[in-house]
């Protein structure tokens, strides 16, 4: 019985950091994302485009619902306005940003490249929140909307009208479910259900325009209503462009779009440094994406104002949140409006899958080299649970309602759509392309423009994005903080000077002495070696080497140390290290030291003045500070045996 008992732990810990030891190999990261192994290893463009048109065709199912609700008689108008910042304004952007960054990493790391030391981290970390807003939301709202077309069927509301939070929450787990099993994003599902969907869809606005054409008093009325509303065409173009911000979801999508850029086939020749061919057939993939949505916004927001009465489209409405599936059954149908559900329920779950995806994708790529992370982090299955009970809270916040989350939706994806936007500037800038800088800022500022509008029109959304920033910085510190004490060098590599010092003092005790440089003048050296000395009381014979380490970025959390030897006023040997954090590169080169020649080094430090929280907060944002009791921590940390471990002295 105890041996049962010990080992179901055992064996459920394994299930759950299953591929723990994987993550942060060099060359790539583990997640759905992940870069096809053998690399160009992948999928025609057009089939890879269904991959990300889970997520931006299934907008189809509330985008026209939306559209009408904000937009009322003018939804065709705004939704023009829509297309063209969509084919003039997004799809440009993202085109550039496929070619800048052609290894899915998207604008995040354009804009990471731009910014160093914490503010780089800490800028990142902000976009990180607006894209898990922005994923998250896409989960919960999925959910929403097809328990919607659930509940909303003929055939089912009277059963299901009541349960509609149940039946969402179950959906979000179902999700969960599948990932903790063990999710291979299967394209051929995605092709099979993007071309289901797309298919009907063409049914249902053949029949709506039938219907528009064949009642001509319909587009009479329409046109009648829409003059006495608003007066003239110059008004109604200005009343869409006000309300267009609130259209904003018709733009989701095409983050998504650079992310599975990993799995384009691309050409033959094509290498990881100059993916020449992944990069052309992925901007096929975003254009022919952008071309689709677009004829379908603009044709199903054209047949859904005109056919469907307004208090339809308000809460509690047939068509609130589901508006061609009200044309589906009304004009085509029980039956087709029943095999039209089916299919809109089908896709806007895996429009969830991707996003979760998209979420186990993201986050492994940042927070693991940040030290941002819990070591559980690494593994798929706890963040997945992590993000299936941060779905439920969402759901339970917003009622499950897909009107209430929209904006929070939005604000997700126009943020890193901004973002995207300022990122391609920047790079045009930087690439001496005056015309492109001048039209990448225009198309920047009116992303800008959308993106405050939609915040101060639905502050919910920054609302949540802010959550979301602010948990993610939290948990991000206190795993930094939590991992402070590790031993964060990947490799050690000594020059040929540094191999003959430790060569050369090998046959004795190895003392180091570790030295903040000031002046690097003879009196500094004479003067360190005597305080040493006078310190530990050891007598004049006994030799030394320094050893200084120079910070460079204190946010770097792993990095390789390369250690290089030099004698400075023909008698003082000093090893010169660059890293991170002093004391775990010194804590590395001791442990080195021990590994290769086999005896114990001895390191030497003076204790730092002032007050030892200040110091410690020193080091934690600095990498320096509180060095001798830091060292001998990574040094325990990293060497639990204390006859093997190097001595630390300090004096």
């Amino acid at each position: 019985m105890a041996t049962t008992d010990l080992a179901s732990p055992s064996r459920l810990r394994s299930w759950m950091l299953q591929g723990l030891s994987d993550m942060g190999r060099s060359g790539g990261h583990t997640g759905p994302h992940a870069e096809p192994v053998p690399p160009h290893q992948g999928q025609r463009w057009w089939r890879v485009m269904c991959l990300t048109g889970v997520d931006y065709f299934s907008t189809l199912g509330y985008q026209p619902g939306i559209a009408a609700l904000a937009a009322g008689l003018l939804s065709p108008i705004a939704t023009i306005v829509l297309v063209i910042v969509t084919l003039a304004g997004a799809l440009p952007v993202y085109r550039r940003v496929a070619e800048e960054s052609p290894h899915g990493e998207g604008s995040i790391a354009m804009l990471e490249r731009l910014l160093s030391f914490w503010k780089g981290k800490l800028f990142v970390l902000t976009l990180l929140g607006f894209a898990a807003t922005d994923f998250l939301i896409t989960i919960t709202l999925s959910a929403a909307d097809a328990s919607t077309h659930l509940i909303e069927n003929p055939h089912l509301t009277s059963t299901l009208h009541d349960h509609k939070m149940l039946i969402t929450l179950v959906l979000v787990a179902l999700l969960g479910a599948v990932f903790l099993k063990g999710f291979l994003e299967a394209i051929g599902v995605a092709v099979a259900l993007v071309g289901l969907y797309l298919g009907l869809n063409v049914v249902v606005v053949i029949a709506g325009l039938w219907h528009v054409i064949t009642e001509g008093h319909v587009i009479t009325d329409w046109s009648s209503a829409l003059t006495a509303e608003h007066g003239n065409v110059f008004v109604m173009i200005g009343v869409a462009l006000i309300v267009f911000p609130k259209l904003a979801l018709g733009l989701s999508g095409f983050e998504t779009g650079v992310a599975v850029m990993p799995h384009v086939k691309g050409d033959t020749g094509d290498t990881e440094e100059r993916p020449a061919g992944r990069i052309r057939d992925t901007k096929k993939l975003l254009t022919a994406a952008a071309l689709i949505m677009s004829v379908f916004l603009i044709a199903t927001s054209f047949i859904t104002t005109l056919l469907i009465p307004e208090k339809e489209f308000e809460s509690g409405g047939k068509a609130n949140g589901r508006a061609l599936a009200y044309l589906a059954h009304d004009y085509l149908g029980g039956v087709f409006g029943t095999v039209y559900d089916v299919s809109t329920i089908a896709i806007l779950w895996f429009a969830g899958a991707s996003a979760m995806a998209g979420l186990l994708n993201l986050m492994p790529r940042y927070l693991p080299r940040y030290g941002m992370a819990p070591h559980w982090a690494r593994a798929v299955r706890p963040m997945v649970i992590v993000f299936t009970l941060v779905g439920f809270l969402v759901t339970w916040v917003f009622d499950a309602d897909v009107d209430a989350q929209g904006g929070a939706y939005a604000t997700g994806v126009l943020v890193l759509i901004s973002s995207a936007a300022i990122a391609v500037t920047i790079a045009a800038r930087k690439a001496g392309q005056r015309n492109w800088t001048i039209a990448f800022a225009i198309i920047s500022a009116v992303f800008l423009y959308v993106t405050v509008a939609n915040v101060i029109e639905r502050p919910d959304g920054v609302k949540i994005g802010a959550c979301f920033i602010a948990g993610i910085i939290l948990v991000s510190l206190l795993s930094r903080l939590a991992r402070a004490f590790e031993l964060r060098v990947t490799s050690v590599t000594l020059d040929p000077m540094a191999e003959r010092f430790i060569r050369d003092i090998a046959s004795r005790k190895i003392r180091f002495i570790a030295n903040e440089p000031d002046q690097r003048d003879k009196a500094e050296y004479h003067d360190k070696i005597q305080q040493i000395r006078a310190d530990n009381d050891m007598p004049e014979q006994e030799d030394f080497v320094f050893v200084e380490v120079t910070v460079l970025d204190p946010s770097e959390f792993e990095a390789g140390l390369t250690v290089r030897g030099e004698v400075l006023h023909g008698r003082y040997r000093v090893l010169t290290l660059e890293s991170s954090s002093i004391p775990n590169a010194l804590a590395a080169l001791l442990l080195h030291v021990r590994d290769t020649t086999g005896a114990t080094p001895h390191i030497y430090f003076e204790w730092t003045e002032g007050n030892p929280f200040h110091n410690f907060l020193r080091f934690f944002l600095f990498g320096q500070g509180e060095v001798a009791p830091v060292t001998r921590e990574v040094l325990r940390e990293a060497e639990p045996d204390r006859a093997r471990r190097p001595r630390v002295h300090t004096g």
